[in-house]
């Protein structure tokens, strides 16, 4: 009966709602140590997250399934239930207790304390309305409300003038994505008559594409590769260290996933689509590349995290362009749990740098020596590859799984590198065979605990065409070459051109630089 599904499938909307009363208090006790206010946070932080756990079991006992709509016409209320959603509601919701519980300690004292908790609580309120969301209109509105929310925390110190001019450049990327997200989530409503995600994902997979389905797809990447931060916009998310740490956590571990988690859930809509793919693949791997050399340059640990993050959106990009969306939504996942950690141990991770004594000398491989290594992981990888497929099956390993694994391998590669120089020890080389064949495993049964629990709700990766293939191999040939020359550089290290290299990227090879330019001092004037 109706009236016995509805509380049972409307249960993951009540997970942002115990956020909404540490909002409000906390929003009319904004200063120092506001009575009750830290308390209430982390008490709803708590129930949204068992929440989350209650919604997984429900999706475990009656499968996927679509809340009533909570309106008329098509507006209002309603939350999805699959591997998709519960997935990031757990994550979101666990992220979140934990910042609000690190928020408690950290801020205390601080003059606008109570400001800030309750901009923190309304932001993760957005985003767990965002993640579960059934019908177009509450994603987009989640989406804006999640925009603003981090803008508002953004700008606690707000006489700090760097700060100023980053929420201002971001709010101008987030207004252009924002208005991308109305105009798609329009168009797709016109074309099938309905707001329901699940109805036009069906209709999608069913072949129903309408005859503007390349701009919804080119609407929707633009978006996402607006939120996430991809090359040439990544700049803002290199310029916000100027927040409190919270802030940095809760954005490089939940908000700007946002991004990949729309190309997610609209993945049949977007695989209608393969010329924007390829566009979202070109740029996501490029960005992934650049983001990933930038950060070995940086001297400070949460500018250095910031440029990690560009680069994980960027290959989280590249997944999502090669329709490896359930692999996508695994790189959220970690990425989140690691990155979240990584920010709010920061402080303490400088101090024990600080006194750990230097090294002795490193073994530096040859240019063989790193040519040994590279056949050497890509065996190990092919071989652990090779007894996975007679496991589970070589129908289930696409193309596109298969290259992305072997870029991976290639970070294991310059591990393999030190252990094949010639100075260097056997139990190094024994070590770094084991770790190859570690990270091969890792991988493949990662890959494929993921496609199992999204089966039936993320489409399986189609059969790669000559676009894919080119796509293949130009991210194969361009992350193996960025692996050997990382593996070589202490070779070169010494040659001046390397430093001034090494300037160059420290700033970004000034595209930020280039790009304010460009807006001819906009950000300036919004900052003032």
């Amino acid at each position: 009966m109706p009236g016995e599904t509805v509380p049972i499938t409307l249960l993951p909307l009540a997970a942002p709602l115990p956020l909404l009363l540490p909002a409000l208090v906390a929003s009319l006790r904004p200063g120092r140590r506001p009575k009750l206010v830290p308390e209430l946070a982390e008490a709803a932080a708590l129930a949204a997250l068992l929440i989350a756990a209650a919604t997984l079991a429900l999706l475990l006992a009656g499968g996927p399934a679509t809340s009533p709509l909570l309106g008329a016409s098509g507006i209002g209320l309603s939350t999805r239930i699959d591997a998709v959603s519960v997935t990031m509601l757990a994550l979101v919701s666990f992220v979140g207790w934990v910042v609000v519980r690190y928020t408690r300690s950290y801020l205390d004292g601080e003059a606008r304390q109570g400001a800030f908790t309750a901009w923190l609580c309304a932001a993760i309120a957005s985003v767990l309305l965002l993640v579960q969301a059934g019908n177009l209109v509450q994603l987009a509105a989640s989406w804006i409300a999640t925009s603003y929310c981090l803008h508002r925390l953004l700008l606690f110190y707000p006489e700090r003038r760097a700060a100023q001019r980053a929420a201002a450049k971001k709010r101008l990327f987030s207004t252009i994505g924002a208005v991308a997200l109305v105009a798609a989530a329009g168009l797709m409503i016109l074309a099938h008559g309905t707001t329901d995600i699940a109805a036009i994902n069906a209709a999608a997979r069913a072949g129903e594409a309408p005859a503007g389905i390349i701009g919804v797809a080119a609407l929707l990447a633009l978006a996402a590769l607006l939120k996430s931060a991809q090359f040439p916009t990544h700049g803002w998310l290199t310029e916000v260290m100027e927040a409190p740490t919270p802030v940095s956590a809760l954005l490089h571990a939940g908000v700007i996933n946002a991004g990949g988690f729309l190309l997610i859930r609209l993945a049949d809509v977007m695989l209608a689509a393969p010329g924007v793919l390829a566009v979202l693949a070109m740029i996501g791997g490029f960005t992934a590349i650049f983001g990933a050399a930038v950060m070995l340059t940086q001297p400070a640990v949460k500018t250095s995290l910031a440029w990690s993050t560009v680069g994980q959106m960027g290959f989280m990009i590249l997944q999502c362009g090669l329709a490896l969306f359930p692999l996508a939504l695994l790189h959220i996942v970690a990425h989140s749990l690691y990155k979240a950690h990584a920010f709010l141990a920061s402080g303490g991770a400088v101090e024990q740098v600080a006194s750990i004594r230097r090294p002795g000398p490193v073994a530096v491989p040859s240019v063989r020596a790193v040519g040994r290594a590279f056949v050497a992981a890509l065996a190990v990888y092919a071989a652990i590859g090779a007894l996975f497929g007679l496991a589970f099956g070589f129908d289930h390993k696409s193309p596109q799984a298969l290259a992305l694994g072997a870029i991976l391998v290639f970070g294991v590669a310059y591990l393999f590198a030190q252990g094949f120089a010639d100075a260097a020890p056997r139990l190094l080389t024994r070590r770094t065979t084991l770790y190859s064949a570690a990270a091969a495993s890792g991988y493949f049964a990662l890959q494929t605990l993921a496609e199992w629990l999204t089966r039936g709700t993320l489409p399986a990766t189609p059969a790669p065409g000559p676009l894919e293939w080119t796509l293949i191999a130009l991210a194969v040939l361009s992350f193996g070459l960025v692996a050997v020359a990382q593996a070589l550089f202490p070779l070169w290290a010494s040659h001046p051109a390397s430093a001034g290299l090494r300037v160059h990227l420290s700033n970004g090879l000034y595209v930020n630089a280039a790009l304010d330019r460009l807006l001819g001092g906009w950000t300036i004037k919004r900052a003032g």
